[in-house]
């Protein structure tokens, strides 16, 4: 969670905040079900990132940037940390999960 945490200050809280409420028209709240569900999707929007977000019919205007960067176990270490942060309460994310899930990503392109 520590390393996640970090991750997450330098990575995401400038966008989503350091309370991961996000912005009500700019960028999503990372909490509930959009969260908490599919990690490959969630892998797949940081590395790949997001052109527009709609959850619960609301649209955020803000995209998401690629991440590709980002090592493995950065990933499955932020994920985690917003999983389990804000309200949440989600099984971690494996940095192997994370490795399978960029190789299927690279062969897509």
């Amino acid at each position: 969670m520590d390393s996640g945490k970090v991750v997450y200050t330098a990575q995401c809280s400038s966008c989503h905040r350091t309370d991961g409420m996000g912005d009500s028209t700019l960028n999503p709240a990372l909490n509930g079900k959009s969260i908490t569900g599919d990690k490959n999707s969630l892998i797949e929007i940081i590395i790949k990132g997001q052109r527009h977000t709609e959850i619960n019919g609301k649209v955020y205007q803000n995209a998401m940037p690629a991440n590709s960067e980002i090592k493995d176990k950065e990933v499955a270490d932020v994920l985690t940390y917003i999983r389990n942060s804000f309200g949440n309460k989600a099984s971690a994310v494996k940095g192997s999960e994370v490795k399978s899930a960029r190789g299927k990503l690279n062969k897509i392109e």
